[in-house]
C-alpha cells in the first residue's frame, strides 16, 4: 500500500518561506543540495505526520505536491499510465537516496512517486 511520505511546497523566496514556517509552526530545515531545496522536519518521528520540503518555484502555477512511497517505481509508473494517468517527470535518480517521478492523475492533480534506495533503508 502506497503512503504519502513527503510534501513539496513551491515558494518564490526560500529564505522568507523558511523563516515563515519555522516561526509559525516550529519546523526545522536543512539544505539538500543548494538553498533552492530545503528539507523540512515538521515534528518528531514517533508522532503522526510527514516531513517534506520547501523549494524554489519553477513555474507560476506549480502546486504543492505530495509524494507516494512505492516499492517499484517502474511498475508504479506503468500502472499510472495504464489507468489513464500521465507521467510528467520520468524516473530520476537521487544517488544514495532513491528515485522520484511525477505524474498527473485523472483529475489533473500532480503527485510524486518515491522509491527509497534499498541501501538507504
Amino acid at each position: 500500500m502506497g503512503r504519502i511520505v513527503h510534501f513539496e511546497i513551491p515558494v518564490e523566496d526560500t529564505k522568507k518561506a523558511k523563516e515563515f514556517y519555522s516561526d509559525v509552526f516550529g519546523w526545522n530545515f536543512a539544505a539538500f543540495g543548494d538553498d533552492s531545496y530545503l528539507l523540512a522536519t515538521t515534528g518528531p518521528d514517533n508522532q503522526p505526520g510527514i516531513n517534506g520540503a520547501i523549494m524554489k518555484k519553477r513555474a507560476a502555477a506549480q502546486p504543492v505536491t505530495n509524494s507516494i512511497d512505492v516499492s517499484n517505481i517502474d511498475e508504479s509508473m506503468k500502472k499510472v499510465e495504464e489507468k489513464g494517468g500521465f507521467i510528467l517527470v520520468p524516473k530520476t535518480a537521487l544517488p544514495g537516496v532513491g528515485y522520484m517521478a511525477y505524474f498527473k492523475d485523472l483529475d489533473g492533480n500532480i503527485m510524486g512517486l518515491w522509491q527509497q534506495d534499498a541501501s538507504a533503508r
